[in-house]
């Protein structure tokens, strides 16, 4: 029962197994990586209500010139 209640450090259970740890080498080449190309450019948190409305703006403004266009050339 207090094993169950123990943690580890990265907050896992004492019975968890986490998987196999990463060699210094190994940890080296992904921190290399992490830092090269897309990934070492930092980015602003991805905001999906912002896109959904811009999404809803333009939508809703094609659709009135759409209209708009439609009277204008006598389709209503």
């Amino acid at each position: 029962m207090e094993e169950d209640q123990q943690r580890d450090d990265d907050g896992h259970g004492a019975g968890v197994d986490a998987g196999p740890q990463l060699s210094a080498e190994d940890q080296a080449r992904v921190d290399a990586f992490l830092s090269k190309g897309v990934n070492a450019v930092e980015r602003k948190p991805f905001k999906p209500l912002r896109l959904l409305i811009l999404l809803v703006v333009v939508v809703t403004t094609f659709s009135v010139l759409s209209q708009l266009l439609a009277r204008w050339a006598g389709v209503y």
